[in-house]
């Protein structure tokens, strides 16, 4: 049964974080917002707001692009006012970016348009399921990140 689950959830999660899934997630997401905000500038504005002020390689590693790719869409970023970059303090020669205030603004927006359209995904689910759904995947989540904390 154990390796029936595991086949299933390696199925939907799979066909949930492909690219063509999550390029339409995004695009509902940033939809009217502008800003140099758009599905390739997303994950760098969403990885920002989950990790706090980071240098674009460091950042890059966390989001799955390299350094040059995260720096050319914070520039976008930064001329639509939505991060900065400031100096390193443990790097004299490196750069943070950083979210500004109308970047956190804008993450908390994105924040609650996305937990309305999983709201909407849920919403003919009865209730008691959807709870342990929700719970389910917390738990699945916080445990699965903990076992590969303990690998690094």
């Amino acid at each position: 049964m154990a390796d029936e689950l595991g086949s299933r959830l390696e199925s939907a999660l799979g066909e949930l974080l492909q690219r063509r899934t999550r390029v339409d997630l995004y695009a509902d997401l940033v939809a009217g917002i502008g800003r140099g905000l758009d599905i390739t500038s997303y994950p760098i504005l969403s990885g920002l707001a989950r990790t706090g002020p980071s240098t674009a390689n460091a950042l890059g590693g966390r989001i799955g692009l390299d350094r040059s790719g995260v720096s050319r869409h914070a520039t976008r970023l930064e001329e639509g006012g939505l991060l900065a970059r400031t100096p390193d303090p443990d790097d004299a020669r490196g750069t943070l970016l950083t979210l500004t205030e109308e970047g956190e603004r804008v993450v908390a927006l994105l924040r609650t348009r996305l937990a309305r359209l999983f709201d909407d995904w849920l919403a003919d689910w009865p209730p008691d399921e959807a709870a342990a759904f929700v719970t389910g995947l917390e738990r699945f989540v916080g445990e699965g990140l903990n076992r590969v904390a303990r690998k690094d």
